[in-house]
């Protein structure tokens, strides 16, 4: 968003949110505009007395539609829960430490159906077009908070992350986009989807945003971020599966950053990943997504099943013959998984990889359910290694030849996100963002 106090750029962003020609109504499902006004204010009064709240005071934020707002239902973007949940009693702690910190709430971001696609298509409230080309799809399942946030309705998005959800709209719209340490964030007061792997993250323009917005709603004093030194890093390029079956445009882009990242000093070895294998066993067996899904909406597929979206339904229903041994023992197998790649990443510090194996398809590309079936599988297969071994990831925008945005993700152990966050701006700064 261009420069300016609180009070312009939440009118620059109403603006944008208001232009029927934009993807506003399609991207911000509900506008807080008179309290966005009087925390706007609230923040040019303490600017003008010399006064902060930190660095987000005064930027104007997005939040997903999943996180709870006092007095109003939850919808998770779901017509069904728009008319049958109850108001929530009050926000969630994410919502209050960003409003603490001075941050203005603009408006609720549209989202996949219960937060469970990587493409981001909403045939309840509608796709917002991605920025890059409004034919495609904006990637999810943080939908509307991509398109948000490139489409300058706010400073920064707050979306979730289960598989992907904040990494891939950053990669497919040219942001960037932070999934934290699983634990490092509270969950509590988002509608969940798998009680395991959930976490929280901003989407932005930077990586400096990103980290200013997960340090207060991690509950940290937030401080300036110096980019790391590059020279003497080791990164893995991991062998196999992340690296195969990427469309052009992403084998150029990450050629072309890792060839930058040769160029700085850092030491690049390739890397055999064995335990990916035990995941993708657990995941062909049915995986705990759609067990613990399934357990969420059980109720509800039994009373109201016809107005799922059909692609999030039958996703959800692969959870109902999951038995709870089965559940358990997958439990137990994912514990000895993690513990084994957070030794395996010990002497690196950091993979890389490609964001998503594709761009983002155009939306009359996913009309059927097998075309959506694959799509979805193709965007979320990266992503989704960080969340089942509880590492922690960002995505950033490699610079291209004016072609579809593509999205290069580093990845730490668990607890390293600001190591994590300053080598992300080392290399953001690396590749001219």
């Amino acid at each position: 968003m261009t420069s300016g106090s609180a009070g312009e750029r939440l009118d620059q962003a109403l603006a944008r949110i208001a232009d029927p020609a934009g993807e506003g109504q399609r991207a911000v499902l509900t506008v807080y505009a008179a309290a966005a006004r009087a925390a706007a204010e609230a923040a040019d009064a303490r600017a003008r007395a010399g006064l902060s709240l930190g660095p987000l005071d005064g930027a104007v934020v997005t939040i997903k539609d999943l996180f709870d707002v006092a007095g109003e239902p939850t919808r998770a973007g779901s017509k069904i829960l728009a008319e049958e949940a109850a108001p929530a009693a009050s926000d969630a702690p994410v919502v209050r430490r960003l409003r603490a910190a001075g941050a203005v709430i603009v408006g609720k971001t549209n989202m996949s159906e219960f937060a469970f696609s990587g493409l981001g298509l909403n045939p309840h409230f509608g796709t917002p077009g991605n920025p890059a080309d409004r034919t495609r799809v904006p990637g999810g399942s943080s939908s509307g908070a991509a398109v948000a946030a490139a489409d300058d309705m706010c400073d920064v998005a707050i979306g979730s992350d289960t598989g992907g959800s904040t990494r891939i709209p950053a990669a497919l719209c040219g942001l960037v986009g932070f999934k934290p340490s699983r634990r490092r964030v509270p969950c509590a007061g988002a509608f969940p989807l798998s009680y395991t792997l959930d976490s929280i993250g901003p989407i932005a323009r930077t990586v400096a945003w990103c980290a200013a917005a997960d340090a207060v709603m991690a509950g940290e004093e937030p401080s300036p971020l110096e980019p790391a030194a590059l020279a003497g890093l080791r990164f893995g390029i991991p062998d196999g599966l992340p690296v195969e079956n990427l469309d052009d445009t992403v084998t150029q882009g990450f050629e072309t950053a890792t060839a930058r990242r040769a160029r700085a000093g850092v030491r690049l070895t390739g890397e055999p990943l064995p335990d990916l294998d035990g995941m993708l066993r657990i995941n062909a067996s049915g995986g705990l997504v759609p067990a613990e899904a399934f357990a969420i909406h059980r109720d509800r597929l039994a009373r109201r099943a016809a107005e799922f979206d059909p692609n999030v339904r039958a996703r959800i229903e692969r959870g109902r013959e999951f038995a709870a041994a089965d559940y358990i023992l997958v439990s137990r197998e994912r514990e000895r998984l993690v513990a084994a790649m957070d030794a395996r990443l010990e002497d690196l510090d950091a993979l890389v990889l490609p964001t998503t194996a594709i761009v983002a398809p155009k939306i009359a590309e996913v009309a059927t359910p097998e075309a959506f079936s694959a799509r979805n599988t193709q965007v979320l297969r990266n992503t989704s290694i960080v969340n089942f071994f509880d590492l922690t990831a960002i995505s950033l925008p490699v610079p291209g030849d004016g072609g579809l945005p593509v999205g290069l993700m580093l990845v730490a152990r668990n607890g390293h996100d600001r190591k994590l966050l300053r080598m992300a701006a080392a290399v953001e700064n690396m590749l001219g963002g």
